[in-house]
């Protein structure tokens, strides 16, 4: 790794992205960083197929521009370009960027300020301009967020993030996760801090996302949900509801035997005989296979990590400090 890097921008974009005029947006976010005071770098992530992205990209070589082009085979989603173009990057710190503009170049400084006091930091649009509904939708997402994890952030869509290096090198995102890396960050114990930053005034968007975009958010989010709640406890996110479920059906067949044996009445005609059945052997089957996923993180436990060590404190380091604090006495 170069030691000549500070900051290491990341902007993934391929032709299917809504993306403002590649050249004009690269200038913006190159006076912004600049006004960071750190030696940096931009690296692009695009796939083989953007044909009019990677020809904009290749203009600004051929002007003089220092920037990195990753050309991956094909699209994997938005998370595995941050993979690549952090895995070929330099900088201690990283700042992700989207394709079309969400906040002023002139709150990029900010954002690698608060960087001194946490290890991620991430943007709250605030007055954004967009329409009612999508405004409406943004507040049931993170209000459904904070329902089932307990941690509030207010605007994950706003790709503009500044974290240091340790936050990629423990946490590994995939598909669409890009989204909820603050949420795995914290999850890891990383301090992710969020501050309020001015949209820009052009930022008008109407656009309505149809309804399998919802519905995958919808999978994202119970995904993460599991990943982050129950990664380690897998028995207790299967466990509880096959005994609920099986319980339910031992419950019934109960019922059904005591009007059988008791009440003389023929169960050849009732359904529920059925029901139960079904549900004593899905409780079953669900309570299995978190034992199995129990037994399997069990036996993997030692070879994952979901922790950082911010700190070790002993002897050694308390015999330092107090060195250092007589010397500066002496001086």
């Amino acid at each position: 790794m170069s030691n000549s890097i500070d900051l290491s921008v990341i902007i993934s974009i391929t032709d299917l992205h809504s993306h403002d005029k590649i050249p004009d947006l690269y200038f913006r976010y190159k006076k912004g960083v600049e006004q960071t005071n750190l030696r940096y770098e931009f690296i692009y992530v695009t796939d083989r197929d953007s044909v009019k992205v990677n020809a904009e990209l290749n203009d600004l070589l051929n002007i003089g521009e220092s920037i990195k082009i990753i050309q991956l085979g094909r699209w994997f989603g938005d998370a595995t370009a941050l993979n690549a173009g952090f895995e070929n990057s330099s900088g201690k710190i990283i700042l992700t960027l989207a394709p079309s503009q969400q906040i002023n170049e002139t709150e990029i400084p900010k954002l690698i300020d608060s960087l001194a006091d946490s290890d991620m930091v991430i943007c709250r649009r605030t007055k954004r301009l967009g329409n009612i509904f999508h405004n409406v939708q943004a507040k049931i997402f993170h209000y459904l967020i904070k329902l089932a994890l307990g941690i509030a952030y207010h605007d994950l869509g706003c790709y503009a993030r500044a974290f240091k290096r340790d936050v990629l090198l423990n946490v590994y995102i995939y598909g669409d996760q890009n989204r909820f890396l603050p949420l795995l960050a914290n999850r890891y114990g990383f301090k992710v801090k969020e501050i309020d930053v001015k949209p820009l005034h052009e930022e008008l968007s109407k656009r309505v996302y149809s309804f399998g975009h919802y519905t995958e958010r919808l999978v994202n989010l119970i995904s993460i949900f599991f990943l982050i709640k129950f990664t380690r406890k897998p028995l207790r996110f299967f466990g509880f509801p096959g005994i609920l479920i099986f319980t339910a059906g031992l419950v019934l067949a109960l019922y059904l035997f005591w009007l059988r044996m008791f009440a003389g009445e023929s169960l050849a005609d009732k359904p529920m005989v059925l029901v139960s059945i079904l549900l004593i052997v899905f409780g079953i089957q669900l309570f299995a296979i978190g034992l199995v996923a129990e037994i399997i993180i069990f036996t993997h436990a030692k070879d994952s990590k979901e922790y950082i060590i911010e700190e070790i404190i002993d002897e050694s380091k308390s015999k330092r400090e107090d060195a250092k604090k007589s010397l500066e006495e002496q001086i």
